[in-house]
C-alpha cells in the first residue's frame, strides 16, 4: 500500500545507463499532481546532466499509465493565475522530455487519457499492453484537452487527432498503433521483454550520435523542407567528424564490426 513516506516517482539506473522512471501514484491512477509534476521533473533535469545516462524508460505502478491532470486538485484552486501556473508547470516537464539528449520510452499498462495520453505521444518511444486504451477526454467535461492537442497532432495525422479531440473516445492499442501513437503493441507478459529490446538496440549506438540525431528530428519538424535539409546536412557533417562515426564508417569498409568502446 502507498503511503505518504512512498516517493511519487522511482528512479533507478542500470550499469548500462538505461534510467527507469516508474511513476508511483496508483491509487489516483497517477494522476498529475503539481507534486508528481515537480517529482518527474526533478528526475527528467537531473538525466539531462547525466552524460551517462543512454535511455529513460518512462512507467507506472498499478492499473493505469496516467489518467492526466489532477482535477480535485485542479478544481480546489479555480483561479486563471493557477490554471496558467499548472499548464506551464505540464508544458514544461513534457518539453524537458523532448529536449532530453536521450530517447525516452513509455511503456504503457493501462490507460493513458487527456495529459496522461499527451505525456505517451511526447516521449520518443511507446509500447503498450494489448489491454491499454487512450483518449484526450476533456471535451467530455467541458474542457478542450488544448495542451495534449500539441503532442498528439504532431504523432497522428490531423484528422484522426482532431477526431480523439473533438470526441473524447477512447481507442484501443491497436488503433493507437494503427495511427501511430505507438510503436509497438504487445500481450502484457511480454512488455518488459519488448521495452528491453527498444532499450538494447539504443545503448548498442554511440551516444553522441543518437543524442545529435534526436535533436535535429525535432527541430526540423518545425522548419520548411529548405530549411530542415540546410539544417540536416550541417548536422550530418558535424556527426561525420564523430570518432565514433569515423570508426563505425572504417569498420563498415573493413568488415568489421566498430569498436565504440
Amino acid at each position: 500500500m502507498l503511503t505518504t513516506d512512498d516517493p511519487l516517482v522511482f528512479c533507478e539506473k542500470d550499469a548500462r545507463g538505461v534510467v527507469t522512471l516508474t511513476m508511483n501514484r496508483p491509487q489516483a491512477f497517477n494522476a498529475l499532481s503539481e507534486a508528481m509534476l515537480a517529482a518527474l521533473q526533478r528526475d527528467l533535469d537531473a538525466i539531462g546532466t547525466d552524460e551517462t545516462a543512454r535511455v529513460v524508460v518512462l512507467r507506472a505502478a498499478g492499473k493505469a499509465f496516467c489518467a492526466g491532470h489532477d482535477l480535485k486538485e485542479m478544481r480546489a484552486d479555480p483561479s486563471l493565475g493557477y490554471y496558467e501556473r499548472l499548464f506551464a508547470q505540464c508544458g514544461r516537464m513534457m518539453m524537458t522530455i523532448q529536449k532530453l539528449p536521450v530517447p525516452v520510452i513509455a511503456a504503457v499498462q493501462g490507460i493513458a487519457t487527456a495529459a496522461g495520453c499527451q505525456l505517451v505521444a511526447t516521449c520518443d518511444l511507446a509500447v503498450a499492453v494489448c489491454e491499454a486504451r487512450f483518449a484526450v477526454s476533456g471535451v467530455n467535461l467541458g474542457l478542450f484537452c488544448s495542451t495534449p492537442s500539441v503532442a498528439l497532432s504532431r504523432n497522428l495525422g490531423r484528422k484522426a487527432a482532431f477526431e480523439m479531440l473533438v470526441t473524447g473516445n477512447f481507442i484501443s492499442a491497436d488503433e493507437a498503433l494503427a495511427k501511430g501513437l505507438v510503436n509497438r503493441v504487445v500481450d502484457a507478459t511480454r512488455l518488459d521483454a519488448e521495452v528491453e529490446s527498444l532499450a538494447a538496440s539504443i545503448v548498442a549506438k554511440p551516444r553522441a550520435a543518437v543524442a545529435l540525431g534526436k535533436q535535429l528530428f525535432y527541430r526540423q519538424l518545425e522548419m520548411g523542407i529548405e530549411a530542415a535539409y540546410d539544417d540536416a546536412s550541417r548536422t550530418m557533417a558535424c556527426n561525420m567528424m564523430e570518432p565514433s562515426a569515423l570508426e563505425g564508417v572504417q569498420a563498415f569498409i573493413e568488415k568489421r564490426a566498430p569498436d565504440w568502446s
